[in-house]
């Protein structure tokens, strides 16, 4: 499972926690201006934005989990298993005259964030899309997703179901698995009374505030997506920091470890727990991608200015997962 966040002070941010019971080896990848990407149903791009994320790169195409471009565009892909629909190849013309988009899931990131600059565009190239249930290969079979596309000034979550696609505004720019969106925004309605303040006593009853430390009171703690939904929402929309570099990216951080998973805490199958992988963050306007891993707590950065964006050849950086220790003497 998993959980993606936005957060916003005099830049913007946008990252998220990947849980699972294992890696496929994913590591932060830069894909300047010029490398080629193709589709298997859409004409490839000789020339796009620059993106730069955590990806697994199989046969030389990186399979993005969550990444940004160069514009400001950040997308995250996050399980959404028992609820994703995908659609049949089609050939047939949109009501417009021209051609439907056929483009498998595997492809979703790199189409928008190849050609868009805002959540905007994104939106109007969704308009003609059919996402495809095609495997990338016979090892690699669909996944079953839903996604976080968001901007400096607005988020939006992308859902494909029985019922077809929807695209629901994200007022609260967290985005969790399941249930569908929808749902979760209305679970919110069962906690408009959490407050970070000291908790008031409505009985009639005399009560002790016995502690110091007592606001959210009543916030969910398991590590349900429903409940990681409404935690990470409380912790996002009551977070404070001043503004600098260090201390959002700080923050950041802190936000998705209010809702990480330690192993030993959600068995997923006899002996696997899943964890929290890791944890990036995405200055949207800085083009910096931060990181940290399960294994190893420091922050790691990558900066895709610090490459060379027209170039024709993919940028890999492997993560670091050996914890590091300062020793002070």
């Amino acid at each position: 499972m998993c959980t993606a966040v936005t957060y916003k002070t005099r830049d913007s941010y946008f990252g998220r926690n990947l849980d699972y019971e294992f890696s496929y080896g994913e590591e932060v990848v830069v894909m300047p201006r010029n490398y080629p990407v193709a589709f298997r149903h859409a004409p490839g791009f000789e020339s796009h934005y620059a993106i730069v994320g955590m990806a697994f790169v199989a046969e030389e195409t990186p399979l993005f989990y969550d990444a940004m471009n160069e514009q400001g565009l950040g997308m995250a892909g996050l399980n959404f298993v028992g609820n994703a629909r995908y659609s049949k190849l089609d050939t047939r013309s949109s009501d417009s005259g021209s051609s439907v988009d056929n483009i498998a899931q595997f492809e979703l990131l790199p189409w928008i964030l190849g050609q868009c600059r805002t959540v905007k565009d994104a939106k109007k190239l969704l308009e003609r899309i059919n996402i495809i249930d095609e495997a990338f290969s016979s090892s690699l079979p669909v996944s079953q997703l839903h996604w976080l596309i968001a901007d400096r000034n607005e988020s939006i979550t992308l859902e494909l179901t029985e019922k077809g696609m929807n695209i629901y505004p994200n007022p609260v720019g967290v985005l969790t698995n399941n249930p569908p969106f929808d749902y979760q925004m209305f679970a919110m309605n069962n906690y408009m009374a959490l407050s970070p303040k000291q908790p008031e006593n409505n009985l009639r009853v005399p009560l002790d505030k016995y502690s110091r430390g007592m606001g959210g009171m009543g916030l969910p703690g398991d590590l349900s997506s429903q409940s990681r939904f409404i935690r990470a929402a409380f912790t996002k929309l009551n977070s404070r920091s001043e503004d600098t570099e260090l201390a959002s990216v700080s923050q950041f951080f802190h936000i998705l470890e209010s809702v990480s998973q330690p192993r030993g805490c959600c068995m997923v199958s006899e002996g696997e727990y899943e964890v929290t992988l890791y944890s990036s963050c995405c200055n949207l306007d800085k083009g910096i991608y931060y990181y940290n891993t399960y294994d190893n707590h420091r922050i790691c950065a990558v900066d895709m200015y610090r490459e060379n964006l027209e170039s024709s050849r993919l940028a890999r950086y492997p993560i670091t997962g050996k914890e590091s220790i300062l020793f002070r003497h």
